[in-house]
């Protein structure tokens, strides 16, 4: 069973680098999922939020720092948590310094995972980017007409998506597309099934 805890993902590498603060003890490990009585009996659904980890349930351990962590498997620095300013205040909010500290070290983690990807060419870039705004701008004056510009360009990704992956498929295996992404195999091995219009399982 998953565990409940925030997190977050960019648009173009989605679940494949999943980003949440993770909760680290004294001794360095990560704490197990704790469960908090619902009142029906059940135990209630485990939680991994960074915040619970205050201590100050017998059950619950207290976290001595808070670190980024990714589903990719990276983990950012530790950023330590000073229980003595802490005092009986709320992790949430007590911790606040040190978990947007774990938001900017996983977004420079996404940055550097764009790094490695493969290159867009500057003009194809710049005309993305001018789309973008230019169906912005018209959603202001015609929604329905940006609608259909929106509905344009989904045609023409499938279009040109459609060789673009068997291209891929053709010249690289799942695991050097999926690097050159940005994504996990599994994710990448769907992209290119969908825009080739393979079943991913074959």
């Amino acid at each position: 069973m998953v565990s409940r805890r925030e997190t977050w993902t960019t648009e173009e590498f989605g679940t494949s680098h999943t980003g949440a603060v993770e909760a680290v003890l004294g001794d360095g490990t990560v704490p197990a999922p704790v469960y908090f009585d619902s009142g029906s009996g059940g135990g209630g659904d485990p939680v991994s939020q960074w915040s619970v980890y205050d201590g100050r349930w017998p059950h619950v351990p207290r976290a001595a720092a808070v670190r980024a962590v990714c589903s990719c498997g990276w983990a950012g620095p530790e950023h330590r948590l000073d229980w003595e300013a802490i005092g009986d205040q709320d992790l949430a909010e007590a911790g606040d310094e040190q978990a947007d500290a774990c938001d900017r070290d996983w977004y420079a983690h996404t940055d550097q995972v764009e790094a490695t990807t493969i290159p867009l060419p500057e003009t194809v870039t710049m005309l993305l980017a001018r789309l973008e705004e230019e169906i912005d701008k018209l959603t202001k004056t015609s929604p329905v007409a940006a609608v259909r510009a929106a509905r344009r360009l989904e045609v023409t990704a499938e279009r040109v998506g459609y060789w673009a992956a068997r291209g891929t498929a053709n010249d690289l295996d799942t695991k050097q597309a999926a690097a050159q992404l940005g994504l996990n195999e599994d994710a990448a091995r769907k992209l290119l099934a969908r825009l080739g219009r393979w079943s991913p399982y074959r």
